[in-house]
């Protein structure tokens, strides 16, 4: 049994909307559009880049959406210029038992996306695997690095981010180990 969690690749910043509804980017696109999944079953966040990515690496498949896999909850500040965003995340990272900025706390962050990718993936109650062997799930960065984060029995740190947006890691959602660390989704040539 494989899960390969990918996450949303680059959008278009427009920070008068909410990040939520942010679209792709052309590079974007391109990326998610460049890696067919692996199997049939791609379910995503209900975020539109995650969306986007999904319908683009699912090639016209069907796609599901579940509200557990959302990003961190940084509703509290919304949009934020890079160098304060930055910050905040290290914050973030540095002190997962606080909320930040009134940000969801990381701890709670890394529950939800752990339970998360357990129900949706593992055995027992539930959709599980399916007969499929496997399963696409398009989220973002920061729970991804709180996935890889328990994946890896380390505490969670900022180090476990991905390299760029639109990566994918992928586990073994029964014995609970990574199989291979993260790896950016190709452009094309």
């Amino acid at each position: 049994m494989t899960v390969w969690f990918v996450t949303h690749a680059e959008p278009v910043v427009e920070p008068r909307r909410p990040i939520g509804s942010w679209g792709l980017s052309a590079v974007g696109r391109a990326r998610a559009a460049a890696w067919p999944a692996p199997v049939a079953r791609v379910v995503a966040s209900p975020e539109r880049k995650a969306v986007e990515t999904a319908e683009l690496v699912a090639g016209g498949g069907a796609v599901e959406q579940d509200p557990a896999l959302v990003e961190i909850d940084r509703s509290a500040t919304g949009y934020l210029p890079f160098d304060e965003f930055d910050a905040v995340v290290d914050a973030f990272f540095a002190r997962p038992t606080e909320s930040v900025r009134g940000w969801e706390r990381a701890a709670d962050a890394q529950e939800r996306i752990v339970a998360a990718v357990r129900s949706l993936a593992g055995p027992g109650p539930g959709p599980g695997l399916g007969a499929g062997g496997g399963v696409v799930l398009v989220s973002h960065g920061a729970v991804g690095a709180l996935l890889l984060a328990s994946l890896t029995g380390e505490p969670i740190a900022r180090t476990h981010e991905q390299p760029g947006m639109g990566s994918v890691l992928t586990l073994d959602p029964v014995s609970w180990r990574l199989l291979s660390g993260w790896q950016r989704l190709p452009l094309p040539a």
